[in-house]
C-alpha cells in the first residue's frame, strides 16, 4: 500500500468540498426565489455579530483551496478580488478555483511534505514544513469555512442536510 500524496489529500478534496460548497449555493437560490426574497439576504448572513458572513466564508474556503495548492506545488496563486456580491458571482469564485487547482500537475506536488511554507499575517509569520501545514493548519481552516457556509444556509432556512454537505460519493 503506497502512502497518499499531498496532491491525492488536498486536490480531491477541494473538488469535492467546493463542488459540493456551489450546489448549497444552489440550493439557496431556489430556496430564496420559492420563498420570494432576495438572495442577497444570505451572502449577509452571520451566525454571530463578530463572524464573517457567508460571502466571506465562501471567499476564504476558495483562499485557503487556492493558496494552499499554489504553495504545496511551487505555482504562483491567481489573484481573486473579494467582490462578489451575488450567488452566481461566488459560484464562479469557486469554479475559478477549482480551474486554478486542477491545472497543477500532481507531480508538482512532490516533496512537498518537507517543503518550508511561510504565511505571513498581519501580526506575525508562521512557519510550517508542508505536511503540517496542510495537516494542521490548511485543512482545518478550509472544513472551518465550508462548514460555517453551510451553517449559515441552513440557520436561514435552506432545507439542507448532512448529505448535501459530505456530497454524494
Amino acid at each position: 500500500m503506497t502512502t497518499p500524496s499531498m496532491y491525492e489529500f488536498l486536490v480531491p478534496t477541494a473538488n469535492r468540498m467546493l463542488g459540493n460548497l456551489s450546489t448549497l449555493l444552489d440550493k439557496a437560490a431556489a430556496h430564496a426565489e420559492a420563498k420570494k426574497f432576495d438572495p442577497a439576504n444570505l451572502l449577509t448572513a452571520r451566525l454571530a455579530p463578530d463572524m464573517y458572513p457567508l460571502t466571506r466564508q465562501v471567499q476564504i474556503a476558495c483562499d485557503s483551496a487556492k493558496g494552499a495548492a499554489a504553495r504545496l506545488s511551487g505555482a504562483e496563486p491567481p489573484s481573486h478580488p473579494d467582490v462578489e456580491a451575488t450567488i452566481a458571482e461566488l459560484k464562479a469564485r469557486i469554479a475559478k478555483t477549482l480551474d486554478f487547482i486542477n491545472s497543477i500537475d500532481p507531480a508538482a506536488f512532490n516533496g512537498s511534505e518537507d517543503r518550508p511554507i511561510t504565511l505571513k499575517t498581519p501580526s506575525r509569520e508562521l512557519h510550517f514544513s508542508g505536511l503540517d501545514y496542510l495537516r494542521g493548519f490548511v485543512l482545518p481552516n478550509f472544513y472551518f469555512h465550508v462548514t460555517t457556509a453551510y451553517a449559515l444556509l441552513r440557520h436561514n432556512g435552506v432545507e439542507i442536510g448532512k448529505l448535501d454537505f459530505l456530497g454524494r460519493p
